[in-house]
């Protein structure tokens, strides 16, 4: 029997989960606009763990959303499982957030594609085949309306994710399918988990760092008067 946990936390979605052997066994996220992943991550780890009817000391592994997305929110998720794996002296997984993302569809034709929102018209985009199988790698990419051109005139292309919202207005065509309110979760990183662990398709804990895809861009503070 092989445990593993898994940490999303590349968008709003602060998602925690167990897999045993490639199935679920539990489950705790929570999506709001606060962003709270610095209160609630631990938390879930504790709850999500004890769901499962295990400990910590049970796992095999521990598995991160890599990104791209929120930098804080990476950086909170990536910490936390680099600090389990040295704690506990497991391997650390990592999978593309963006490929979490499009297990959220189930496609018998066409294209699956995964947005994230970066801001402005900018999103993280990849292309899937209806097999999830990556067609084309990730981008940082401004939408217009001849986005994704291609695809949309071979066949049907699912849009999938909160960079999906700013789309709609822009891309209009009879091939483009919206899914709303879908956030990569912890829930689609378990069958993905574990085939990456039986691979021994690990990462280096030391060295692993987030997948940011763009530098990061600070605001400055306003001045007091």
């Amino acid at each position: 029997m092989s445990y593993i946990l898994h940490v999303e936390t590349s968008t709003k979605n602060c998602s925690v989960s167990v897999g045993k052997s490639g199935v679920l066994v539990a489950l705790q996220e929570l999506n709001t606009e606060s962003y709270s992943h610095a209160e609630k991550l631990h938390v879930f780890l504790e709850e999500v763990v004890q769901k499962a009817g295990i400990s910590f000391s049970d796992l095999a592994a521990v598995c991160v959303g890599k990104g791209p997305g929120s930098y804080t929110g990476l950086r909170i998720g990536v910490s936390a499982v680099k600090g389990l794996c040295f704690a506990l002296g497991v391997p650390m997984l990592a999978i593309e957030s963006l490929e979490i993302l499009s297990r959220k569809v189930v496609a018998n034709q066409g294209y699956i594609l995964p947005l994230l929102d970066a801001r402005r018209m900018e999103v993280y985009s990849a292309v899937f085949d209806k097999n999830h199988k990556r067609i084309r790698e990730t981008q940082a990419e401004v939408i217009h309306e001849n986005s994704f051109r291609e695809y949309l005139e071979d066949g049907p292309v699912f849009f999938v994710g909160d960079g999906a919202d700013k789309c709609k207005d822009v891309i209009q065509h009879s091939n483009a399918h919206y899914i709303n309110n879908a956030f990569p979760s912890a829930k689609e990183m378990v069958r993905l988990a574990f085939e990456k662990y039986t691979a021994n398709d690990t990462v280096d804990v030391a060295y692993f760092e987030p997948f940011y895809l763009k530098d990061f861009v600070g605001t400055k503070p306003k001045k007091r008067s």
